[in-house]
Parts: structure tokens; sequence; C-alpha cells
């Protein structure tokens, strides 16, 4: 669609302040959206997730009536995100954390009354830095990891930092130079299929030389690569039977025909695209604003905008007609955004990470214990 047609954000979003450690990023988290954006989500009964490194924090976007709320979290550099039922996996520098939604613990917080969910920690599991990418939880509830800096896909033994499971044809051993860029991770059927990556090569940060149009996606099954010549692609998804991808570099969301390996954009945006999720016949695509530098230097999308056209934020796109429909976009202390993840049916969530008194008082046993537990202490529960 034409740059004049795309939707402006007009409405300011509740920020809220986040307790504990101090951000990354000290400037006040400010962003505006358009005026539909909260209607949305409520009309979708979801919220958003979503984690920028580079501020260093988990971002989530709430209704709240004739606006959205911004409410953060903040961990080292959060990247992947991968959501089964009530559990939620977050990779950030060095470590995995796990979390699970303790309901019980959403009725008790501040404003009574007012949250849906509130994800507690329940471990972690330190990778080391393995430059952690996209993340997603087979059916079998195993959790798949995109190991950028390993070159390779692996899952998480508690006496390992992890376990490799798969690499490209072309990378010859496991080594941590970051040799092709390894980035996404699509899931079908339970298991991963399709994967992401910034360069056909075997040496260390052998991508770099050939970022602006060397990106490929390869057929984990078969280990061939489907599509060349991309730029800078991200965020594979198989959904409603097609295969969508980011081609980043180039500002675009599109689909990949798998016997023909071509990839047709469907919309064109202004921003990186990276970090995607659908509901119904919506996309929730994230942009960076990328800003010039020897990783974002010579891609098309910084030729075909300025830095200050270049937009970091969250993107609704409807799929039917290609169009851009609603956006929300960060104003100050966030520039590079990672994943983006819809909660469905959790309009108001909550994550605690560091609030201790919080944590020291609340206690989540197997329901097998139910009927050892006092009532007065169950929350709620039944035995």
């Amino acid at each position: 669609m034409a740059e004049n047609d795309r939707p402006e954000p007009a409405e300011t979003i509740a920020e809220e302040q986040a307790t504990g450690a101090p951000p990354v990023d000290t400037r006040p988290l400010h962003a505006v959206h358009t005026p539909n954006f909260p209607g949305l989500l409520r009309q979708m009964n979801s919220s958003l997730l979503v984690t920028t490194y580079q501020a260093g924090k988990l971002v989530m976007l709430r209704d709240e009536g004739d606006h959205l709320n911004a409410h953060f979290r903040v961990f080292q550099a959060p990247m992947g995100m991968a959501l089964q039922g009530d559990r939620l996996a977050i990779g950030t520098t060095i470590q995995i954390w796990d979390y699970v939604n303790v309901p019980d613990v959403a009725a008790r917080l501040d404003p009574p009354g007012s949250h849906d969910a509130c994800y507690l920690p329940r471990s972690s599991h330190v990778t080391g830095n393995i430059q952690i990418h996209e993340m997603a939880f087979a059916d079998d509830g195993e959790l798949w990891v995109v190991n950028t800096r390993f070159s390779c896909l692996c899952t998480i033994d508690k006496s390992a930092s992890f376990t490799p499971r798969w690499r490209p044809s072309f990378i010859t051993e496991l080594e941590p130079t970051d040799r092709c860029h390894l980035n996404g991770m699509a899931m079908v059927d339970g298991r991963p299929r399709y994967v992401t990556a910034l360069g056909e090569t075997n040496t260390a940060g052998g991508w770099r030389e050939n970022k602006a149009k060397g990106g490929l996606l390869i057929d984990i099954d078969s280990n061939e690569v489907i599509t060349r010549g991309l730029s800078m692609p991200h965020s594979p998804r198989w959904y409603g039977g097609r295969l969508w991808v980011c081609e980043s570099g180039a500002g675009t969301l599109g689909l990949v025909d798998l016997q023909t390996g071509k990839y047709e954009p469907i919309v064109e945006l202004p921003g990186f695209t990276r970090g995607v999720d659908f509901v119904g016949n919506f996309a929730f695509v994230g942009l960076s604003q990328v800003r010039e530098s020897a990783v974002f230097s010579g891609i098309p999308i910084t030729q075909r905008l300025t830095e200050d056209e270049r937009r970091c934020g969250v993107s609704v796109i409807n799929l039917l007609t290609g169009q851009l429909v609603a956006l929300m976009r960060f104003e100050t202390a966030v520039q590079e955004i990672f994943a983006v993840t819809v909660l469905h049916g959790r309009k108001f969530p909550d994550l605690i990470n560091e609030d201790d008194t919080l944590l020291q008082n609340s206690f989540v046993v197997p329901d097998a214990a139910l009927a050892d537990v006092a009532a007065s202490v169950r929350g709620g529960r039944k035995a």
C-alpha cells in the first residue's frame, strides 16, 4: 500500500513502570497507536507479548478501553519466546526461563479483578551465550531452540548446556562462530520443519559478506534449500496451510511457494520485519527501526526508507487484503524488536520476575497434593 495510506498512530499508550532492577534503557517507554488497536485485541480476546533485546524488556500490550496499556518487565537481552498452554519460555543472553501461568495469583494482583493471567518462574536453564533466537515447544512438550552461535537447532538437557539435534548440511561441524546466522524456525504438525538463515556459509561470520541477498529458507526434513536470494529473512511460520516468511531486509511479509521456492511479498512495511504471530485473518508483525550499522547497512529497507521514516513497533496486517490496518509505534527507548507472541484468551496478563515478596509467598502444588492442603490457603481451588 502507498505510504500515505498507512494508518497513523494517534492514541498514546498508558505506560506502567516495571518494579525491581532498573531497565537497560532508563528512558521512559513511550509509544502511540492507531485508535483501533485496543479494539482488535478486545475482539480477539487476546494480549501481546513483545521482546526487545536492545532495550532489555519484555513488553505486555493489553487492551485498556480506549487505549493500550504497555507493561514491561526487565530481562537480560530477551529474544525468543515459546508458548504452550500455561507454559511460557523466554530466551535471554545466557539462559532460558520457564514460566507457568498461575490464575490464583492473578486474582491477588492489584487492582483486584483486573488480571486474568500471571506467569511465575518455575526454573531456568543456563545454556551459556549460544545466541538464542527463536524457540518453540513441540507437541510432546520438548523445547526446541535456534542456537545461532553454533549454527544448529538444539533441545535442553539438564546435564549439559544444550543438545544439538539438527544443523544445515553445509555446516560441517559445531563451533561457536555464527557461521550462517541461523535464526528462525517454523513448526509443522508439532515439530520443527523449516528454518531461515542469513547465508549459506561455513566460515566464522561468513554470512555478513552477502547479507543483503544471501538469505535462505531450508526444509529440515530433506536438509535442502528451498529458497535463496532473500534479504535477511526471519520468522518463518506455517499458518493456514501456507508458509509465511519475513524478508526483513526488505521490510516485507510474504509467502513461499513450496513447489517453486519463489518468495512473494504481500505487504511492504515501514520497518525491518521480524517477529510474527497470527489470529484469524490477521498477522501481528514486529517492526524494528534498524539504525545504520555494519549489520544493517546496504539492505533494501535502508535504501527505501530514511532512518526517520523507519518505525519500531507492532503492525497488524489483514491477510485477506494485504493491508496494514493498525499500528503501535514505540517513540522512545525501543528501536529493535525480536519476537511477537499473541496470548489467546488472556486479555490482561502479568509476569513476575523481580517481586520477591510475591514469589516468596506464592506456592503451587500438584493436584494430587491438594487434599492435604488447608482449605484456607488453596486459593479457591477445591481438592
